[in-house]
């Protein structure tokens, strides 16, 4: 699969060693769900105000958030995407990386471990994974924690 990802912001130091390991995340997590290798995904890594304004846009929420995805099809979980040959993006995964960072710390985990966690969560939801239901939420958690584990955290 290839992941195409930007450090959009300058709040956090952000280096090229976690880049590579985000995308060893969303490849590992590809592989878990048996997406095509042919499929692209972005990930955006950006600051407070830039996912306040996307969350603002997109879901009416007037305040930032950790992670955000945007599927270029909605698929339910488990399903296989219908893409055409020539449109195998899935779509794109958007991080606010200072939001991550506080979570990072008070939950006493490194920011790479946090960042991988919120890019498969994004990456699940691309698939048409959701967390808004109790049952829902526990089979995102299985699958991140299977991926973090995997990458040895």
């Amino acid at each position: 699969m290839k992941c195409l990802t930007s450090n959009q912001q300058d709040e956090v130091d952000i280096d090229q060693d976690l880049l590579d390991l985000l995308e060893r995340a969303l490849r590992e997590a590809a592989l878990l769900e048996k997406v095509e290798t042919g499929a692209e995904v972005s990930l955006a890594l950006v600051d407070e105000d830039t996912i306040r304004q996307l969350n603002c846009s997109y879901r009416g929420i007037d305040a930032p958030t950790d992670v955000l995805a945007f599927p270029l099809q909605e698929p339910g979980p488990g399903e296989p995407l219908d893409l055409p040959p020539e449109a195998q993006v899935l779509g794109d995964i958007i991080i606010a990386v200072p939001v991550a960072a506080r979570q990072a710390g008070e939950y006493g985990h490194s920011l790479a471990q946090e960042l991988v966690y919120l890019a498969v969560h994004g990456f699940l939801h691309l698939l048409g994974y959701d967390d808004a239901t109790p049952e829902g939420a526990r089979v995102m958690e299985e699958k991140q924690m299977e991926v973090l584990k995997r990458l040895g955290f």
